[in-house]
């Protein structure tokens, strides 16, 4: 069955407070997508990789990918990205050119120390799931439930709670249904794919991920992401 890496990178990233859209800040000499998308073409039952960018993206063009990443014969790039992260896996699960019993992994573009090693990793234990899965880690530290003025309302008991990674796999029609069914009413409740699927009452399965799959969403985690790729070199 195929298997296909979908990067919605429409985003803009403004907690980076940076003018340039955080998938394409440097890390290491390199934009940050090529890290990501380097991992993913790495992993050997990875058969395509799909970027989905936004239509008025002014950066993708002016990189040599061919340089950055090697052979771009399993690279495909989708102008369709959408106004929400849910929007651009949608309208990407909507152009490619798979079945809908297709497996599709969605990793955020701004996870940048993913390995190949992961995402074959959980192919092997998802491929025949019912209904698939996600890459996520147990929650470590105890959790505050704030009140106003950033006083402390309680304390929120651990057991069980897991923060979720990326990739996500689903199956490519199963999550376009879940997608359009939930969109756009619903589109604050879609923080990723598996709360997609949740809402029709499927249970997608908990993948041990690492707590070095970090994703960049403030400066400081850039400087993370650095130091965390060249332990890995």
């Amino acid at each position: 069955m195929k298997k296909i890496a979908l990067v919605p990178a429409a985003g803009s990233g403004s907690r980076m407070a940076s003018a340039t859209p955080k998938q394409y800040l440097d890390l290491l000499g390199q934009p940050l997508i090529a890290h990501t998308l380097r991992a993913l073409l790495g992993a050997a039952q990875i058969d395509q990789v799909v970027v989905v960018v936004s239509p008025e993206d002014e950066w993708w063009g002016s990189y040599d990918w061919a340089a950055l990443l090697g052979s771009l014969e399993r690279l495909q790039v989708l102008c369709v990205g959408g106004a929400s992260r849910a929007e651009s896996v949608m309208n990407g699960l909507a152009a490619i050119d798979a079945a809908d019993e297709s497996w599709v992994l969605v990793h955020d573009a701004a996870r940048p120390c993913l390995t190949s090693a992961q995402v074959d990793g959980m192919i092997t234990e998802l491929e025949y799931d019912a209904v698939g899965g996600i890459l996520a880690v147990p929650v470590a530290d105890t959790l505050k439930v704030a009140a106003p003025e950033q006083r402390i309302a309680r304390t929120t008991p651990r057991d069980g709670l897991w923060q979720a990674q990326t990739p996500q796999m689903f199956r490519r029609g199963e999550l376009l249904a879940a997608l359009q069914d939930a969109l756009p009413e619903h589109v604050a409740d879609i923080t990723d794919e598996a709360s997609a699927l949740e809402r029709l009452g499927k249970s997608p399965k908990l993948i041990m991920g690492s707590p070095w799959n970090l994703k960049v969403t403030y400066p400081q985690d850039l400087t993370l992401a650095g130091l965390l790729l060249r332990v890995e070199r």
